[in-house]
């Protein structure tokens, strides 16, 4: 009870306030107003101004006689002396007068009227203006002011959204998990009945996309429970307290509406490690980490109140967020694999309008390390350039086409490259395909284009594993960073001169070679040693070097030691197929595009045979 009574005295310290700055108005500045268009002029002045039947109008009052002009427009007043002859001389003067009449004004009337009437006024356009911006601000005018104690949760009560897990593909283990969630809130009776107690929350932890939010939605949807959402930035407030009175808040409406599920997202805006750090321990944010934690552990389980959160930082959250009795199960919501993607696939094609040969399989291969966002926008840009080419129904080159928007772009056609560009970049675009494809172990090539795209890329090559993928060996590493070292060996080869083309393929050869030394152990220099740390591993995984400076030396020399002898072997790959790096590269420049089966059926000619 006293929580709730905390907020409301700076209300009435206001109210109190604002009544006295009125009553000063009414007793000084009122007044005031009114009186400065009246004029005090002697009773001579009156009697002078009568005489001269200057007066237009008198009104003759008990204390005073106010009285204005012939053309009354100003205003005078005069005390009341003993004249007997007053109203004889009004009457020469040919004015009009008039005397008060004394109705015997109660003073409560007169209270009523001058005082409390206007401060009720006041009162409730102050209320009107209150309860306005309360709901601006997210509050609803209610306990405190201006709704800052109060959650901005937005609930969704018996799944008005429609979500189910069928609607949630690639994410079977996931589902798996929460299933049991479901069915406690369902039948809690059967875990009862032997004892266990359903986990108090559950984080969801996995890359931007993946459909964290989706799960969380699916699990309220097939519970048919209230579901209470709220991204962790909602706690953040300028003033002190006011994240935990939120946390307090919306744990009391979930008790209110047990069984129920509140979802968290994006819990690291609040739940990062306490550090104490420059506040001492005393910041905003630690004080409603603080409340989240004591909450969690005050709610009873047993009424069904499921805490659900979203994070893809799950390094920076505290850990006493994490221990059994909080967040008891941490469900890994990871990018799909391959039967992953194609269900994603099919599932958003649902919504549109398809061919019938389109080949759901082969879109999915393409789109390796796709986020099911990212393959619901991949449907989408197919069927927006669907309708865009005049078509009614999307098919499988708009889908491939799609494929390559989301990676790469879409295409520039207002970049004109000059004939020595468009040739340098077919040169360097066939340098990667033929290093790739006379290689062993290297992913094949699916298509070679040299059309600019709006991700600044001038042209690229397309390389699609047939299958997936989790594991690398060293020499696929190796053969990798010739693959992306081959382009340049090309420009080099035929031209005798290097271009700026090249960066982005030095940036990911860098990164392949300096990951192979300092985290995977593949140099026999330094063996089994982790030198490098990962952090944020669903966020790009930033990567920095734990060791000394003179260690850096030795793997910065190690790194360019590695690049450089794969480059020399795309070179040496280039100069013994040289003649096929033509052909290929005068087809490409001709045609532009070329798929990957016409690329190998020009390579695999009888010419690499003759030589």
């Amino acid at each position: 009870m006293e929580e709730q009574k905390k907020p409301r005295k700076p209300v009435i310290s206001y109210w109190i306030i604002a009544l006295c700055i009125f009553l000063l108005l009414q007793a000084f500045v009122f007044p005031n107003l009114f009186n400065g268009r009246v004029k005090e002029v002697g009773y001579d002045t009156f009697i002078s101004m009568t005489e001269n039947k200057e007066i237009g109008s008198v009104q003759i009052e008990s204390s005073q006689i106010t009285f204005t002009d012939k053309d009354e427009k100003q205003i005078y007043r005069t005390g009341v002396l003993n004249d007997p002859d007053l109203i004889s001389r009004l009457y020469d003067s040919g004015a009009k007068f008039e005397a008060e009449i004394d109705n015997g004004t109660s003073p409560l009337v007169y209270i009523l009227i001058s005082y409390i009437l206007p401060i009720a006024l006041m009162v409730l356009v102050f209320y009107f203006f209150n309860k306005k911006m309360a709901q601006r601000m997210g509050g609803d005018g209610g306990s405190m002011m201006f709704g800052m104690g109060k959650s901005n949760a937005k609930v969704y009560v018996k799944s008005t959204t429609g979500i189910k897990f069928k609607d949630v593909a690639g994410e079977e283990e996931a589902k798996e998990l929460l299933a049991e969630i479901v069915d406690y809130l369902h039948k809690p009776e059967r875990y009862k009945e032997i004892g266990a107690s359903m986990p108090k929350g559950a984080l969801l932890v996995g890359p931007p996309g993946t459909g964290k939010t989706l799960l969380a939605k699916a699990v309220a949807g097939e519970a048919n429970v209230p579901f209470f959402s709220i991204s962790g930035s909602e706690f953040v407030e300028m003033f002190v307290g006011m994240g935990a009175a939120k946390v307090r808040d919306l744990f009391k409406q979930a008790n209110e509406k047990a069984p129920c599920i509140v979802f968290i997202d994006e819990i690291d805006t609040i739940g990062k490690k306490r550090d104490g750090g420059q506040y001492g321990g005393n910041d905003e944010r630690e004080q409603t980490l603080n409340q989240l934690l004591t909450e969690m552990d005050g709610f009873d389980g047993s009424k069904g109140v499921v805490i659900l959160a979203a994070t893809n930082r799950p390094e920076s959250l505290d850990p006493a967020l994490l221990r059994p009795g909080r967040f008891d199960r941490r469900i890994p919501v990871e990018l799909p694999d391959l039967q992953g993607r194609i269900d994603i696939l099919k599932v958003h094609a649902q919504k549109i309008k398809l061919a019938g040969n389109v080949d759901f399989s082969a879109i999915a291969r393409t789109a390796a390390g796709a986020s099911g966002a990212e393959l619901a926008n991949i449907i989408n840009e197919a069927a927006l350039r669907a309708v865009r080419l005049g078509r009614s129904c999307a098919t499988q080159e708009d889908l491939m086409e799609s494929v390559e928007v989301v990676i790469a772009g879409y295409q520039k056609k207002n970049r004109v490259l000059s004939n020595k560009e468009k040739l340098t970049v077919s040169y360097h675009e066939v340098g990667h395909a033929l290093v790739a494809a006379l290689q062993s172990q290297s992913a094949p090539v699916q298509k070679i284009t040299i059309i600019p795209r709006t991700s600044g890329a001038l042209g690229y090559t397309m390389q699609v594993d047939e299958g997936e993928h989790y594991l690398m060996t060293k020499t696929e590493m190796e053969n990798k960073i010739a693959t992306l070292t081959g382009g340049r060996a090309a420009e080099e080869l035929i031209f005798h001169e290097i271009t700026t083309g090249a960066s982005n393929d030095i940036e990911q050869a860098t990164k392949l070679a300096r990951s192979m030394v300092s985290r995977f152990g593949m140099s026999s220099e330094f063996g089994m040693v982790a030198m490098e740390t990962v952090q944020s591993q669903y966020l790009g995984g930033d990567a920095s070097l734990t060791c000394s400076m003179e260690t850096q030396t030795k793997i910065d020399k190690k790194v360019t030691e590695i690049i450089q002898t794969q480059y020399d072997k795309a070179m040496q790959l280039l100069q013994t197929n040289q003649p096929k790096l033509h052909e290929i590269a005068k087809y490409l420049y001709e045609h532009e595009t070329i798929t990957g089966e016409e690329f190998m059926q020009i390579l695999n000619r009888p010419m690499i045979e003759q030589q």
